[in-house]
């Protein structure tokens, strides 16, 4: 059976875990407890939706890239092939320079004024 807490979570430590990060780091960014973050990576927990967004940001990761990879696992999981869009790859090099799906600049560089 699948069970999307556990997705979630695994989505959520493989993001945390590429990034070279401790859940200590990602619970104090995100404003969560560190075990609790533990106990939603281990798809313990259920994460609200306002703890999920709060880890995402945490993380740099738009909540959007974390629901289609957890979408894309359910999918899998089930037999059914969902071709990409974006190679995996290519996505990796964008998010790695702060570029949305479009190629465009997430964090646009600001310059102080006076």
């Amino acid at each position: 059976m699948i069970v999307l807490r556990r997705e979630i979570g695994d989505v959520l430590r493989d993001a945390r875990q590429r990034q070279g990060r401790t859940l200590r780091e990602v619970s104090s960014a995100a404003r969560v407890s560190l075990g609790y973050l533990s106990e939603v990576e281990r798809g313990q927990k259920e994460a609200s939706s306002e703890l999920l967004a709060s880890i995402c940001e945490a993380l740099d990761v738009p909540m959007s890239l974390v629901l289609r990879e957890v979408s894309d696992r359910v999918a899998v999981a089930e037999g059914l092939h969902i071709p990409d869009t974006i190679p995996a790859d290519v996505f990796a090099g964008m998010l790695s320079r702060g570029e949305d799906a479009r190629g465009v600049d997430r964090q646009p560089d600001l310059a102080p004024v006076g």
